[in-house]
């Protein structure tokens, strides 16, 4: 076989439909879209849970649980650990040296310590949080665990809300009546004997009064 012998098969590869050509096209005018709506715009697609205008299935079942979504606060986190393997004796350590040795990605966000590992290098740690163990292993090697300037003030705020709202239930104790306990006197047995007999006597000198009247 020859090259000039070979044939493209007919069909082979066939053409893409031109819309919008004209009539004879068969796809001409609306390009096979339709009549107007927002189907036949470009761009348009449907969002996620779109039910074609009826109540979605999302909004047809109840609420349950809470969310604090609204409030969250997202951290770099970094270990105890991995301070001790990038960082020698005596290095201040921060958003800035944490990014410059890959530990976290930027400085946009704030920064929480937490105590995963051991470590035995004393640092100067600066973050926006630290948890209880990451403190107490910093300060046990020889460093310091110090707040952020904003988290410290934050901190003391925090602190200044709590001592008020305890001092104002305090003195909102001391401002309520006690209820004072009033001991009914004790009735002697003889006493409680001679009203019984009373109630039972009333009935007869009643019947003895009206038949004097009579």
């Amino acid at each position: 076989m020859m090259i000039h012998d070979v044939t493209k098969v007919v069909g082979k590869d066939k053409l893409r439909m031109r819309v919008g050509r004209g009539e004879g096209s068969g796809k001409g005018g609306t390009s096979g879209r339709g009549h107007n709506g927002a189907k036949s715009r470009a761009g348009w697609t449907s969002r996620p849970g779109y039910q074609g205008g009826s109540t979605p299935l999302l909004r047809r079942f109840p609420k349950r649980g809470f969310s604090n979504s609204d409030f969250r606060v997202d951290y770099h986190v970094v270990n105890v650990a991995d301070l001790a393997k990038h960082f020698k004796v005596g290095t201040t350590v921060d958003g800035t040296a944490l990014a410059s040795v890959g530990l976290i990605r930027d400085t946009k966000l704030p920064l929480k310590i937490l105590g995963n590992g051991d470590l035995a290098v004393k640092l100067n740690v600066t973050a926006d949080r630290f948890s209880g163990q990451a403190k107490s292993k910093i300060e046990a090697a020889g460093g310091t665990a110090v707040l952020t300037p904003y988290a410290a003030k934050a901190a003391a705020e925090a602190d200044a809300e709590a001592e008020a709202e305890a001092t104002k239930k305090a003195n909102a104790a001391k401002r309520a009546p006690k209820a004072k306990e009033v001991a009914e006197p004790a009735v002697p047995a003889e006493a409680k004997a001679e009203k019984k007999q009373e109630k039972k006597d009333k009935p007869a000198k009643k019947q003895e009064k009206n038949e004097d009247k009579n």
